[in-house]
């Protein structure tokens, strides 16, 4: 086993059976992945998404790649069911006003008789989804095709509509990237509340701040950012009714742990010949549904 990183990934790539990609916010691999000739024959990343990973050359390959699909379910769907309680029950402005020593009473949103839309019918969606059910928050799933108990896109646009919280938790494919856009927002209702955990770009970022200076939606969470970390002149820490939180919805204590027991697991399957799971469909750019 060796450990290598940017600098050196592309000459060990040829001499490497396996390879773990345990830093998700790299993009080393598709820079670096050989094209014809000797490479890894299975390649693991400790992440959900795999579009950081996942280049034309590595798409094409017989290479089998797999995602840590599994692990970060339940505390995503934790993060995004403490945002909707949080800007429900304003707690961004009653932080404030306490800083400012300001006693201003105000009236909250009740969460239970809301409608909500998750955007993706993964497990993690899927794990929103019954998460915000038992706030007693009606809720509908778009996934990529139509199937019990999933919309498909084309009712994307008629379901947001009406929604008071839309939940981004797709993955990034081609026939998602920037789907909420300046067109997407202005469909929302304007007390509406839109929170991504899927790809930062999924969403166009400047058509997402002007639809809150404009008050087109009431408000707005992001964990996940178009450029990572996001820098200190960026404008979105400026945006009025925005929350910002630095890609942590998944992280909670012991996350590192269970991804490697995780890559552990698949490796003893691997090594014995055994089939390996979370199989990652590499054309669609995510582990298809059962």
């Amino acid at each position: 086993m060796e450990h290598t990183d940017a600098s050196t990934l592309a000459e060990r790539l040829p001499h490497a059976d396996v390879l773990l990609v345990w830093d998700f916010t790299s993009h080393a691999v598709r820079e670096a992945w050989p094209g014809e000739g000797p490479r890894p024959r299975w390649v693991h990343t400790a992440s959900a998404g795999v579009d950081h990973l996942l280049g034309p050359e590595l798409a094409a390959s017989d290479t089998v790649v797999t995602n840590a699909r599994g692990v970060f379910d339940r505390p995503v769907a934790e993060y995004v069911a403490a945002l909707v309680l949080a800007l429900a029950k304003d707690l961004p402005r009653t932080l404030e006003l306490q800083r400012e020593r300001t006693w201003r009473h105000r009236e909250t949103r009740r969460v239970a008789g809301t409608r909500a839309v998750v955007v993706g019918s993964g497990p993690v969606g899927r794990a929103i989804a019954g998460t915000l059910t038992a706030l007693g928050v009606t809720t509908a799933l778009v996934g990529r095709t139509a199937r019990a108990g999933v919309h498909g896109p084309e009712d994307l646009d008629r379901l947001i509509a009406r929604a008071d919280w839309v939940i981004a938790a797709a993955p990034l494919t081609d026939r998602t990237r920037g789907m909420f856009d300046a067109r997407r927002f202005g469909v929302m209702q304007p007390s509406a509340h839109f929170v991504n955990v899927g790809r930062g770009r999924l969403v166009v970022e400047d058509a997402l701040a002007e639809a809150l200076r404009r008050r087109w939606i009431a408000g707005a969470a992001l964990d996940v950012f178009e450029t990572e970390p996001l820098g200190p002149d960026s404008p979105l820490w400026r945006v009025p009714g925005l929350v910002v939180s630095p890609h942590m919805s998944g992280d909670t204590v012991g996350w590192r742990d269970e991804l490697a027991a995780q890559f552990v697991e698949l490796y003893e399957l691997w090594a014995a010949g055994e089939p390996l799971v979370n199989v990652v469909d590499k054309q669609r750019g995510y582990v298809p549904g059962h």
